[in-house]
C-alpha cells in the first residue's frame, strides 16, 4: 500500500510540476496567441489530472488530509471553470449550461463546507482553521461571482474573459503554491496565503484593464 502511495504521489508532483511549467509560460506569452491556447490546455490537463491524483491521496491511510483534499477540488474547479469561461464567448450563446452552473454549485457547497470548517476550527483552536475560512471564503467568492456572470455574459462583452483569467491564474496559484508547501516543504501561514494574495493583485490589474479597453485582449 505504502509503495501505491508514494507512486500517486510522484504521479501527482511530475504533473503539477508540469502545470506549474506550461501555467507559468502561458502568462507569459502573448494572450490569444497559439503558444497561450497550446500551453494552456497542457497546463489544463496536467492540473486536473496532479488534482485528481490528490483527491486519492488525501483519503488514503495515513495520509487522510480534508483540508488538501478539499483544496484538491478547489483546483480543478478553478481549471474546469477557466475553460468552461471560453465557451461564454458564443455570440449565439443565450444562456449558461448545466455543466456550467454544476461546476460552479458543487465548488460552492465545498467552499461553504470549508467556511463552516473554518469557523467553528477558529473557536476550538483547531489547526489550519484559518486556510479553511481564508480558502472558503475565496470560494465563496469566485463562485457568486460565476453565478453573476451566468446571468449577465450576454450584456457585458469582455465577461468571459475576465472569468476565464481570473480562475486559470487561480489554478497557477493553486500550482505555485503546492510547490512552495510540498516541494519546498514551506509550510506556514504566509506561504499558503500569499500566491494568492500577489495573484489576486494581478488578476485585479488584468480585470480593470480589460474593462478600460475591451479590445486589448480580443482575440484571447
Amino acid at each position: 500500500m505504502e509503495q501505491a502511495i508514494k507512486t500517486l504521489i510522484y504521479v501527482h508532483a511530475f504533473f503539477g510540476g508540469i502545470g506549474l511549467i506550461t501555467g507559468i509560460i502561458s502568462i507569459l506569452v502573448r494572450k490569444g496567441g497559439i503558444k497561450h491556447k497550446n500551453t494552456g490546455k497542457i497546463f489544463s490537463y496536467a492540473m486536473i489530472i496532479s488534482s485528481l491524483v490528490s483527491l486519492f491521496i488525501a483519503r488514503m491511510p495515513a495520509h487522510e488530509n480534508l483540508f488538501l483534499f478539499l483544496i484538491g477540488i478547489f483546483t480543478i474547479y478553478l481549471v474546469l471553470a477557466g475553460n468552461r469561461a471560453l465557451t461564454l464567448k458564443d455570440k449565439t450563446k443565450t444562456e449558461a449550461d448545466l455543466l456550467d452552473k454544476s461546476i460552479s454549485g458543487t465548488m460552492l457547497l465545498a467552499s461553504i463546507i470549508m467556511l463552516v470548517i473554518g469557523v467553528i476550527g477558529q473557536f476550538q483552536h483547531h489547526t489550519n482553521s484559518i486556510l479553511f475560512t481564508f480558502f472558503g471564503a475565496i470560494g465563496i467568492f469566485m463562485t457568486l461571482k460565476d453565478f453573476q456572470t451566468f446571468r449577465t455574459f450576454t450584456q457585458k462583452k469582455n465577461a468571459w474573459l475576465i472569468s476565464h483569467l481570473g480562475r486559470m491564474i487561480g489554478g497557477l496559484i493553486a500550482s505555485f503554491t503546492a510547490f512552495l508547501v510540498a516541494g519546498l516543504h514551506l509550510s506556514t501561514l504566509i506561504i499558503w496565503i500569499m500566491p494568492t494574495v500577489i495573484g489576486t493583485a494581478y488578476i485585479i490589474y488584468w480585470n480593470r484593464k480589460f474593462r478600460s479597453n475591451p479590445n486589448s485582449a480580443a482575440s484571447a
